[in-house]
């Protein structure tokens, strides 16, 4: 056991979700892109209710030998948990009524409430219930014995508080808020050249009296029931997996309470009749603010007023791949860097129409673990079949909550020609990989694509990933081992040489370059890593993390997400500095820099520093073979640990602080980023006019 402290996985993720809730009010963001991300902050937690929180919501129903086994309690967690969330739903409802809603009215933006309107405003509100509302809004009257309502997962509900006109008996009732069906946000009659909004809640509201004619209303509060969003497939190792997975995602939204969220000055006694009717306990319920699915601020209208966004950055092109007329030989003649959103996806997709198009190309193959509904990849995968071309395409059907999209893709692919295998028994298939192989005057080329990130044209322009072209042998020889695996599910014969594959050689293969480190330090050499990726928890990785800065390595850590590592700990020689940046793209990439002698060896990955990533899916880490991109790397790198406006510190207090070193020099790692990028660019641009 480890004598330096760590911290809870969950507790360090609610830590990171409050730093998403940090860019919500820095009045330094756009107003629209705050109200974005209020909408994060809310996504995110919603799925951490589904999936982790319901995770501890049945442990606490386990025996009393199980809960002995367990190294947490299962009680204390759900308690800490909730406070915390508790905490920060008071300070989310704060930003909101305090902060956005006074800065859009400072805009003429007016988000109001049904006893603010006029009659004008009014009217059309009741037109609008009528005409669009009224088959949605289901209401029912809740009868004490009588069989409950069930409340559909995430969908928004008014509870209601009222009396019967003759007899002044008290009554309860629920009625669903459509907003599966309907824009959350309607906007109303223009009457004095202001921008005002109403909230879809506040119409139902507005129109509860109608519903029950035989009873007044004393009052209505917004409630919501998540439900555990688990799968639940007991035994994947026997039977049709495929099969179990489409039966469980049946399942999937009628699973148990999770969370029942319910309006904080919501009175005790319908409250308690509430949790009665629906058979919940006091570890289900959760107070919010007046409104919940604050996710729906994704929707939230923009009025055409740019200037409440942010300012335009449109990826730049890769001329070396976009512009050639000969693609294949540019990947021959050296490996390419792609760095997304920064610059354009166009040369993925280039890479799989090049493919599809190119009559020498005999065979493609990638590993697909989340899809784009619309993907310009897959059509070109299509397409390529069409054109006669052996096509194998590895589609992770345990991607949580893209199961479903994954399995629709799975099927066109297979009704197209394309040679589809799905998911391993007991095991994730994370890896980024693609591969072409060509004939090309009668000798075998292989062409690959090694990235961090997913084949998703979409989440390219918002997430922040690092993808390699490559023919170098030492490694397209063993991704296509890799693709060998995924294909016939038989370990190689050969051991991986460079590549870093999970289930092989990378827990191994990571503990190997670390404990290097520690013997340069132990010798009084320098010892240096620097690691980036977006969670670190596996408490194997991160004792020997513990032991290298004991060691007197230096350490910096970039992590977006979990971090268990404490770095402010008596004897690591205060060799451990971690930050972490959540600003306009999300950080996504794993990149790994170890000193190693003076070789600077760099590593980029699809996996995390956690158990699932190390012991328990196909993930693959490769090295950056060629100077001039590792070089482009480390800059790039270099960056973001000087960034000193949306880096935060990182310890054990979970305080978020912004780091400010560096003087009086502002920088912001995204945005001198994407300049420097763009200088390059010009350069490169204006030195082809001059020749």
């Amino acid at each position: 056991m480890s004598k330096y402290t760590t911290i809870p996985r969950d507790i360090s993720w609610l830590s990171f979700n409050h730093r998403v809730l940090q860019e919500a009010k820095d009045p330094s963001v756009p107003l629209f892109e705050r109200i974005k991300f209020l909408a994060i902050y809310s996504s995110n937690l919603d799925e951490f209710f589904r999936v982790r929180m319901a995770n501890h919501r049945n442990l606490l129903r386990v025996g009393k030998k199980t809960k002995k086994e367990l190294d947490i309690s299962p009680k204390d967690t759900v308690k800490n948990i909730q406070r915390i969330v508790n905490r920060q739903q008071t300070e989310f409802s704060r930003i909101f009524e305090k902060v956005i809603i006074p800065e859009l009215q400072r805009h003429g933006i007016h988000l109001k409430r049904r006893l603010e309107m006029n009659a004008e405003e009014s009217a059309f509100v009741e037109d609008y219930f009528r005409e669009n509302m009224l088959p949605y809004v289901q209401p029912v009257l809740l009868v004490k014995d009588m069989v409950r309502p069930f409340l559909n997962n995430a969908q928004l509900y008014l509870s209601i508080l009222m009396h019967q006109k003759k007899s002044k008996e008290l009554a309860y009732a629920i009625v669903k808020i459509p907003s599966d069906h309907l824009p959350r946000f309607i906007e109303l009659p223009d009457t004095d050249g202001k921008r005002t909004l109403i909230m879809l809640d506040d119409i139902v509201r507005h129109s509860v009296s109608w519903m029950f004619p035989g009873y007044n209303i004393d009052d209505t509060y917004s409630i919501k029931l998540t439900r555990d969003a688990e799968l639940y497939i007991d035994d994947e190792f026997s039977g049709d997996l495929l099969e179990k997975i489409k039966t469980s995602l049946k399942r999937r939204h009628v699973g148990p309470a999770s969370r029942f969220v319910y309006d904080r000055t919501m009175v005790p006694k319908l409250l308690s009749y509430l949790k009665d009717s629906f058979e919940l306990d006091r570890y289900d319920v959760l107070a919010e603010g007046r409104y919940h699915n604050n996710f729906d601020f994704f929707g939230f209208p923009d009025f055409g007023l740019t200037k409440l966004k942010n300012q335009p950055q449109p990826p730049l092109p890769y001329p070396p791949l976009e512009d050639t007329s000969d693609f294949w030989g540019e990947i021959r003649q050296r490996d390419h860097l792609l760095h997304v959103p920064y610059q354009s996806y166009e040369s993925v997709i280039r890479f799989f129409d090049t493919a599809a198009d190119d009559p020498e190309v005999t065979h493609i193959k990638i590993v697909q673990y989340r899809v784009a509904r619309r993907s310009r990849i897959m059509k070109a995968i299509i397409r390529a079949v069409k054109a006669g071309k052996v096509v194998s395409v590895f589609i992770e059907v345990k991607a949580r909550f893209d199961e479903e999209a994954n399995l629709r893709w799975g099927e066109r692919l297979e009704a197209a020609g394309v040679h589809v295998a799905y998911s391993f028994p007991g095991v994730k298939v994370h890896s980024k990989l693609a591969l072409v192989r060509r004939i090309h005057e009668g000798e075998q080329e292989i062409y690959c694509y090694l990235a961090t990130g997913n084949f998703h044209e979409d989440t390219a322009k918002i997430y922040s990933d690092f993808g390699v072209f490559t023919a170098d042998t030492r490694l397209t020889s063993e991704v296509s081992r890799v693709f060998t695996y995924l294909e016939h599910v038989q370990a190689p014969e050969t051991p991986f040489e460079y590549l870093k594959v999970g289930k092989f050689n990378l827990r191994d293969g990571l503990e190997e370059l670390i404990n290097f480190e520690i013997a340069e330090a132990k010798a009084g050499r320098q010892g240096y890593m620097m690691l980036k990726m977006n969670s670190l928890q596996d408490p194997t990785m991160i004792d020997i993390i513990y032991e290298a800065a004991a060691a007197g390595v230096k350490i910096e850590l970039i992590i977006r997400g979990i971090c268990c590592l404490v770095p402010d700990q008596p004897g690591l020689r205060g060799n451990i500095h971690v930050i972490s940046i959540v600003d306009r793209y999300l950080e996504h990439a794993r990149v790994f820099h170890f000193y190693h002698g003076g070789e600077d060896k760099l590593y980029m990955s699809s996996a995390d520093f956690m158990t699932r990533n190390l012991s328990h899916r196909i993930e693959t880490t490769f090295p950056i073979l060629d100077p001039a991109i590792r070089d482009r790397v480390l800059d790039y790198i270099n960056i973001q640990l000087q960034d000193n406006t949306k880096s935060r510190l990182l310890n054990d207090q979970r305080m978020n602080t912004y780091f400010r070193g560096g003087g009086d020099l502002r920088i912001r790692a995204q945005e001198e980023t994407y300049h420097m990028i763009k200088r390059e660019l010009v350069a490169m641009m204006e030195e082809e006019v001059e020749e």
